[in-house]
């Protein structure tokens, strides 16, 4: 995917699962009605939902999505058939999709879903950071802002700001904030239409999917000697400058001097 360009709705990954679930089903009412015709066995609804999601999930390795779809793929219809034998209010139901909707907002498409970090990776962080000037950082997908506000804290004499698209972590992270009277700032919005020049560090936890677009852009846009750090997301095929291992055994923290 080249800089600044989207991903099509329709490429992506949830997006595929879901034509992956509709594809299974079709073959699972097949292989029942077949498995009826020859045993004389009708499968119950369970079963049929175990085989719909052992179908789903040969698919997605067929097609070599992500290794997480697979699983979800295989426990999704078995779950959905055990949550409605428990006749739950349909308004819990809403209540729970507008609570995901609000807290990953357009995962299905970046494919970054919301990764908490914690506070041995931003010392980490700070430990990397030059300490001999003021500097103008920014975690980008900031989550519930924990990193920002604890740099900030630790680094008073620089500038941290946030930037999470999802709503509701970024609303969490402005209440923060604002309770705990921090310097740092968080702002709505989506990182990719940032300028990368403005910064002297970027912190970044993504995912797999995003590194390759984020490398190309801090490549464009990043200035000489600036800094970018990644925590347990590699770029492939890019030799990090500094690994480091926050916890013992844990992810680790990468960083790269442009």
């Amino acid at each position: 995917m080249t800089l600044g360009q989207r991903r099509p709705v329709l490429q992506a990954p949830a997006v595929q699962a879901l034509f992956i679930l509709c594809a299974a089903l079709i073959l699972a009412l097949f292989a029942g009605q077949a498995v009826e015709l020859l045993f004389g066995v009708a499968l119950s609804s369970l079963p049929f939902a175990f085989l719909h999601g052992a179908l789903a999930a040969g698919i997605a390795c067929l097609r070599r999505m992500a290794s997480w779809w697979a699983p979800i793929l295989f426990f999704f219809p078995p779950a959905a058939v055990l949550v409605n034998s428990l006749h739950l209010p349909p308004a819990l139901f809403l209540a729970i999709f507008l609570f995901l909707l609000l807290l990953f907002w357009s995962t299905f498409r970046s494919q970054v879903p919301f990764y908490p970090s914690g506070q041995a990776t931003w010392d980490a962080v700070a430990a990397l950071l030059p300490t001999d000037r003021p500097l103008r950082v920014i975690d980008i997908g900031s989550g519930l802002g924990g990193a920002v506000l604890y740099l900030s804290r630790v680094r008073a004499d620089s500038r941290f700001i946030g930037i999470e698209l999802a709503p509701l972590p970024w609303l969490v992270s402005q209440v923060r904030a604002l309770l705990t009277r921090s310097r740092g700032a968080f702002v709505r919005g989506d990182y990719t239409r940032l300028d990368f020049h403005d910064y002297d560090a970027i912190f970044a936890y993504l995912s797999p999917a995003a590194m390759t677009a984020l490398w190309q852009k801090a490549r464009a846009e990043m200035r000489p000697g600036t800094l970018l750090l990644s925590y347990e997301f590699i770029i492939e095929d890019t030799q990090p400058d500094v690994v480091m291992h926050p916890k013992e055994k844990g992810p680790a923290l990468y960083a790269w001097r442009m």
